[in-house]
């Protein structure tokens, strides 16, 4: 499903497969997090969401995937929907690359040629075609992360949401990652939102969001934000 972007003269613009409108969460009265937030992922298109610390970023991602409930506003986004954390050890449960990844598709009702299909299909798509039966604990940071994105990619998800995925990965394991993912989006047509603080890997999205104090403050061009930040961080300097 894909979401018609209406303008004014009734006419559709372009189609987003990700939509956020007026969103707002507080833990409490006295704790807001996210105040008239806006977001807008055209389908299709690989964007990324910048903020500094505490800006609202996380809590942005996981409202969008469901685990959180928005005290105001309004979500809608294409499904099925993945989900990667910064921590591939979060959401890696089973003991091998193969099993992990079929593990998201046995509540499916799916035949079990299928899942075999679906499973070295997207461990191809991240390059890990020859990791099926790899114990999980033998991986590094990075291919972690490609087999939590192959078990997203494994239940055909419409949209791919991941929350700085290359937080704890080297500088070299870091570009590789959001190359991939900038590659995965064109080929198979996914939408992507991808929360980052790393300047570096705005070169690969088609458009950024900036988010200062729970409520977006700029978005659009990722090499025009850039130089924002960076000025920014100039004048703190």
């Amino acid at each position: 499903m894909t979401l018609d972007a209406p303008n004014p003269t009734g006419e559709t613009l372009q189609k987003a497969a990700i939509r956020a409108t007026d969103l707002c969460f507080a833990w409490s009265e006295d704790k807001e997090i996210l105040h008239s937030c806006a977001v807008e992922v055209p389908e299709g298109e690989f964007w990324m969401l910048l903020g500094a610390n505490g800006s609202g970023k996380s809590t942005l991602l996981r409202l969008l995937a469901g685990l959180l409930q928005p005290t105001g506003g309004e979500i809608q986004i294409s499904s099925p929907v993945g989900f990667v954390f910064q921590n591939p050890d979060h959401q890696l449960v089973m003991p091998t690359v193969g099993a992990d990844v079929a593990f998201g598709l046995v509540n499916e009702g799916l035949e079990i040629d299928e899942i075999r299909q679906r499973v070295e299909e997207s461990l191809s798509a991240v390059s890990l075609g020859a990791f099926q039966r790899r114990p999980i604990y033998a991986l590094s940071g990075g291919q972690k992360q490609r087999v939590a994105i192959a078990g997203a990619i494994a239940r055909h998800c419409d949209v791919l949401l991941l929350d700085e995925p290359t937080a704890l990965l080297d500088p070299d394991s870091q570009l590789e990652l959001v190359a991939q993912v900038q590659a995965l989006v064109k080929k198979r047509g996914i939408t992507a939102l991808w929360v980052t603080h790393r300047l570096e890997e705005l070169e690969y999205c088609d458009g950024a969001f900036l988010l200062e104090a729970g409520k977006v403050v700029d978005r659009g061009d990722p090499e025009r934000l850039k130089q924002r930040l960076m000025q920014t961080e100039e004048v703190e300097d």
